[in-house]
Parts: C-alpha cells; sequence; structure tokens
C-alpha cells in the first residue's frame, strides 16, 4: 500500500502557518531602526540566505524520504546523529516552550484573563493538532489557514493606514545585524524541514511559501514599529479596534507554528530512541512546553536564537557538501569523526563571527567556509587513498 503523501497544496498550507507567527512579527520589530527601505532590503536578503539553505535541507529528506535527524546520520553517522538529535529535541522544547508563552502574553494583552489560562488553551490546541496528525489536517487547517489569510490582510490594513508617532531611523542596529536576525528564523526551521519533505511532493513549495509569509510578518512588525511607534503586538491590535479578530490571529498563528516545534520534537526523539512512539512524544513536549511557558519568563530569546545557528548551520553546511558536492551516500560508522570535527570548526568559527559585523551576517560566511573545509578535507583524504 503506497505511503500517504501531503500534497502540494497541503505541504504549502503546513508551512504558510508555520510563516504566520507572533515571534516573527515581533522579531520584525527590531528592524525598525533602519527605517523603511534598509530594513525591507535586509529581511528580503536575509530570507533569501535562509530559504536556500531550508530549500537545499528539505530537497535532501525529499530524496532520500527520511526525517530530519534521519538525514543527518548520512554524514555524521549512525551514532553520531544522536548528539544533533538531542539537541534538536532540546532546542524544539524551547521553542515549544517560547512560542506558547509569546502567543499566551499576547493573548492575554487582548482579553485579560490571565496568562496561565492562554498557555492552557494554546497548549490544548497544539495537541489537538498533533493528535489529528499532519497528513490528516486537510479541511481543518484548511479553514485555519483561509481565516489566519484574511485575518493578517485585515491586520496589514490598519497598520499601513494608520498613524501614530512613528520611530525615527538610527544607528542603533547595523545591516549585516539586520540581515541576521531576518535569517534567524528559517535558520531555525532547518533541523526541522525534512520531517515535512519526506511525505511532500516537492520541496521548493515549503521553502518559497515560507519565505514569502515570513517577510510578510517581518514587515508587518517592523512597519507597526516604524508607522505606529508601538512594538507590542497586543497593544497594536486595541488600538486598532481589532479585539476578537486580533485574538485569534494570536492564538491560531502561534498554534499552526508551534504544533510543527512539537511534532518535529517527537519524529527527532524516534532517532535517539527507536521505540518511542513520535506523536506521543510531541504531546509530552507540547505539556513541558505549556507548563515552563506558564513557570518561566521567556522575554529574551536573542542567546537563543544564536546557540541554534551556531549549531546547526554548520550541521546543515556539512550534509550540503556531502549530499549535493561529494555525492557521499551514507556513512555506514557509528560515528563519522572527521565530519563531526569539521562541525565543531564550524561552531566554533560562527561564534568567533558573531563578534565581527558583516554586511551579509554570519550564518553564511561560517557555511561557506565550513562547505570550503569539506571540500578541502575530502581532497586530502582522497589523495591519501590514492
Amino acid at each position: 500500500m503506497e505511503e500517504k503523501r501531503t500534497g502540494l497544496f497541503e505541504n504549502g498550507l503546513i508551512w504558510f502557518g508555520a510563516g504566520v507567527s507572533i515571534a516573527e512579527i515581533l522579531t520584525g520589530t527590531y528592524l525598525a531602526p533602519l527605517g523603511m527601505g534598509k530594513g525591507l532590503a535586509a529581511i528580503i536578503v536575509g530570507h533569501i540566505i535562509g530559504c536556500l539553505m531550508l530549500f537545499l535541507a528539505g530537497v535532501i529528506g525529499g530524496k532520500v524520504r527520511k526525517s530530519a535527524m534521519e538525514t543527518v546520520k548520512m554524514s555524521f553517522g549512525q551514532k553520531g546523529s544522536i548528539l544533533f538529535a538531542v539537541l534538536n529535541v532540546l532546542q524544539l522544547v524551547g521553542w515549544t516552550a517560547i512560542m506558547i508563552y509569546d502567543g499566551a502574553l499576547a493573548a492575554d494583552g487582548v482579553m485579560h484573563t490571565g496568562r496561565w489560562i492562554w498557555c492552557l488553551v494554546i497548549g490544548a490546541l497544539i495537541i489537538l493538532w498533533i493528535v489529528i496528525g499532519i497528513t490528516n489536517l486537510g479541511k481543518i487547517n484548511t479553514v485555519a489557514m483561509a481565516a489566519l489569510f484574511i485575518l493578517t490582510l485585515i491586520l496589514c490594513k490598519v497598520i499601513f493606514t494608520g498613524s501614530g508617532a512613528g520611530t525615527p531611523s538610527d544607528d542603533s542596529m547595523t545591516f549585516g545585524a539586520a540581515v541576521e536576525l531576518a535569517v534567524a528564523m528559517p535558520l531555525s526551521w532547518l533541523p526541522l524541514i525534512s520531517d515535512y519533505t519526506r511525505e511532500a511532493e516537492a520541496t521548493a513549495v515549503s521553502a518559497v511559501t515560507y519565505g514569502i509569509v515570513s517577510c510578510w510578518m517581518y514587515v508587518i512588525g517592523m512597519g507597526a514599529a516604524i508607522i505606529t511607534g508601538e512594538y507590542d503586538i497586543a497593544q497594536i491590535m486595541l488600538k486598532a479596534g481589532l479585539g476578537i479578530l486580533g485574538l485569534l490571529i494570536i492564538v491560531f498563528s502561534t498554534v499552526t507554528t508551534t504544533f510543527l516545534d512539537a511534532y518535529s520534537a517527537g519524529i527527532s526523539s524516534e532517532t535517539v530512541v527507536s521505540r518511542w512512539n513520535g506523536k506521543h512524544v510531541a504531546i509530552v513536549v507540547t505539556v513541558i512546553g505549556t507548563a515552563a511557558a506558564i513557570v518561566y519568563p521567556m522575554d529574551n530569546i536573542t542567546d537563543f536564537l544564536y546557540l541554534i545557528g551556531s549549531v546547526f548551520a554548520p550541521m546543515i553546511a556539512v550534509q550540503i557538501a556531502d549530499f549535493f558536492i561529494l555525492k557521499k551516500k551514507k556513512s555506514e560508522t557509528g560515528f563519522d569523526w572527521c565530519n563531526l570535527l569539521i562541525w565543531l570548526a564550524g561552531f566554533i568559527l560562527y561564534r568567533v563571527l558573531m563578534n565581527i559585523d558583516m554586511l551579509l551576517g554570519n550564518t553564511l560566511p561560517d557555511m561557506v567556509l565550513t562547505i570550503l573545509l569539506c571540500m578541502i578535507v575530502a581532497a586530502v583524504r582522497g589523495r591519501k587513498k590514492a
């Protein structure tokens, strides 16, 4: 019996939901000091870089029909991949908690019923999405995405036809730092995308849909800060008189994005312990994330974003070099120590580059240099064998 796969439209809806995110709108507000022109350029450049890497990562999973962490075994070995699977599960638990926290905080800003209540509501809806399953969301996802699309258009109209004190451009943020912030969100999906493209008919739809929608969210956030001078998305919606409509945007955008984080945590856990059920683990991750969102404050996630970048940018760089350039089939060893050391070099390089302000951010240079290192090592090893 042929395995059920998500079609082009279905997969597009999944990644539309990933892009419509309160976290991305809030990140967009940080770019306001650049002004609309430079800020828009930084958003586009950053997303081209990030989504190109996202596309290449998705192609690997789509071609071999394996989950993200299963594809990692091809480059780092059967046991070496466990390191990244564990790190991926941990960062996804973190993302789940952060997204629920941000969504509940914004929802409580619109309707003051208590942040913990909104944490529970959002957590319950995420579990519902997980129980239904990625290939069975169908009409529910279509209705939810159509509603989000309409509501986000309304939000755009309110922001860009409104008025306010505005935020003057200044030098508090460089263009390179803004590009890096724009790369950050697509980069956070790198260790996840193959969990969905392995079941999809095409990968380009995922990367393009996510890229366009994510840019849109960044522009909404940046535009809100520049035009209205307001950085709090809940306050923007209240001042615009959106009320319940604003609440729906907040809750459903949080659910459709965080569902992917929790679901992928479950898939990655199967790489660590094969007998675990991914769907059950995803539910446990959601419960842990909900509890953490209730208990801990999570207002500053900058260091968390950079940690994700420093771990997974060089990881996917090694995979891209192996799969597309060196045409390496797969590592049969327990640990591919050579690639693990190259990854470690890329990790250290990323942390060093964080202290240097570059026009295109530090993710792209780090990945390019890591790929070049892979090619150099492969050439040296080839000569030794010859």
